[in-house]
């Protein structure tokens, strides 16, 4: 048993620390050139353009957190970063169905539809390299006993 949960927590730090590096890239990519990201933006979104550069932020600090050595900041990262996968969603959404050219290149299905599909994913990886939920490993005593028949 004490084996699988040093696994498990190896796994984690790896799980974490990849998607710190992850975010770190694209939230430098996102203040850097906020522009490019700027057709994706749901039409209902209001100041789309602080938006992007606040999503960009919004990685950063998510990495940091999720890169600091402390458990209570990683699980405030893992939070974090799961609530960032919703938000930016929409625009994921509105990227597949309009066909929106990015860098003068309209990305097919065979970009958006893994994309859209991963993004739960991501949102579960986030909350568990977090340590916010143990799921789909639990951890902690099983109850066995008597079978009923």
């Amino acid at each position: 048993m004490a084996s699988r949960d040093q696994g498990q927590g190896r796994a984690r730090i790896g799980a974490r620390w990849l998607l710190a590096l992850v975010y770190l890239a694209v939230g430098i990519v996102h203040l850097r050139s906020p522009a490019a990201f700027l057709p994706i933006m749901p039409d209902w979104v209001p100041y789309p353009r602080a938006v992007v550069l606040l999503t960009g932020v919004w990685e950063l600090v998510g990495a940091a957190l999720l890169a600091w050595p402390n458990a209570r900041a990683n699980r405030w990262g893992g939070i974090a970063m799961a609530a960032y996968a919703v938000a930016v969603f929409p625009a994921n959404i509105k990227h597949a169905l309009e066909g929106v050219a990015i860098g003068g290149q309209v990305l097919g299905w065979g970009y958006h539809a893994p994309r859209l599909l991963f993004q739960p994913v991501f949102v579960w990886w986030a909350l568990w390299a977090g340590r916010v939920i143990d799921w789909p490993v639990r951890r902690g005593p099983t109850v066995t006993g008597p079978r009923s028949t």
